[in-house]
């Protein structure tokens, strides 16, 4: 995982006056803050980048789990941290655009104006999955006994305010049914609870389910893309099934602290370009369910104000709800 000599030059090539130390940037180890518990996608996704741009830069990338409300407290600390690029947040949609405009959410940082895109790192669906020996065996059959049994089933979350919170909440107004959500400290946590019949359904990061699906110990009745993947070919779409034009997927993107210097962040940016294209990460991200990306902090810039108008209207009505 070589990134050549032109962007060591780049690197290297860093005035001081971008860094709180006399020598250029990196000085010392990057801390990469993921806002979820390790073993879940956003884990994952932290850990490959980790080793990756340590191993372009010559310099340690820790990682820290801090995780809670989704995703907000791991963002929220990344937002004030310091703007020296030595901390970066391994962000995601839910807690990006979002939760911050939620009025049923707490979140201290605008994600536009607090936090500095890097680029997007890769994208996954999520896949509707079941308890083992629930009575459904369709999404079909799902949501015709939910609605029989309104607030009886019960769902797991990488916690309130992440999209494995709010493609529930979605798939609920768009189909009329009502559950219960428990949230987790992460999206493996939660689908851990599935497995051990704590909870009846979720809406899992493709990461977290696929493992699940492929042993037996959870049953698959949909998945959010728009067309099937080529994961889970059998499973059909929410989109084909019960509710038309259904489409939720999940990023994972680098964000730096407001005003992190501009050198600093179009270094990362040319390694996650690169990293995108390296072999042995886009195998990886496929053995976990996931594709890699290629993203421009302009690029990602746009694609979060984007986001936040498609879900704006969504949110007024769980507000009204």
């Amino acid at each position: 995982m070589k990134c050549g000599a032109r962007l060591v030059a780049l690197v290297l090539g860093l005035t001081p006056s971008v860094s709180d130390a006399q020598d250029a940037w990196p000085s010392r180890p990057i801390t990469f803050v993921v806002p979820y518990a390790a073993g879940g996608y956003t884990d994952l996704v932290g850990r490959l980048s980790a080793r990756y741009v340590q191993q372009a830069l010559g310099r340690s990338v820790v990682i820290d789990n801090r995780t809670g409300a989704g995703g907000i407290i791991g963002t929220q600390a990344v937002a004030t941290a310091a703007s020296d690029g030595y901390t970066f947040c391994v962000c995601s949609i839910g807690a990006i655009s979002i939760a911050p405009f939620d009025k049923n959410q707490k979140v201290g940082y605008d994600p536009v104006q607090d936090l500095a895109p890097v680029g997007i790192i890769s994208s996954i669906t999520q896949a509707v999955i079941v308890r083992r020996d629930f009575p459904a065996r369709t999404l079909v059959e799902f949501v015709s006994y939910a609605k029989a049994n309104p607030g009886k089933l019960n769902y797991g979350s990488s916690g309130a305010g992440g999209l494995t919170h709010y493609s529930v909440e979605l798939f609920e107004i768009r189909t009329g049914i009502k559950a219960v959500h428990i949230p987790f400290r992460g999206g493996a946590l939660a689908t851990a609870a599935l497995v051990a019949g704590e909870v009846d359904f979720s809406f899992a990061n493709m990461t977290d389910a696929l493992p699940q699906i492929d042993a037996g110990t959870v049953r698959a009745l949909a998945v959010t893309s728009l067309s099937r993947t080529s994961y889970l070919p059998d499973v059909p779409s929410v989109h084909e099934t019960v509710v038309p034009n259904f489409i939720v997927e999940t990023w994972n993107g680098m964000m730096a602290p407001p005003r992190t210097p501009a050198p600093i962040v179009r270094a990362m940016s040319e390694i996650f370009l690169k990293m995108a294209d390296d072999p042995e990460v886009i195998e990886a991200m496929r053995k976990a369910g996931a594709s890699t990306v290629r993203s421009t902090p302009d690029q990602f810039r746009a694609q979060i104000k984007q986001e936040i108008e498609q879900w704006k209207p969504f949110l007024r009505e769980l507000v009204g709800r």
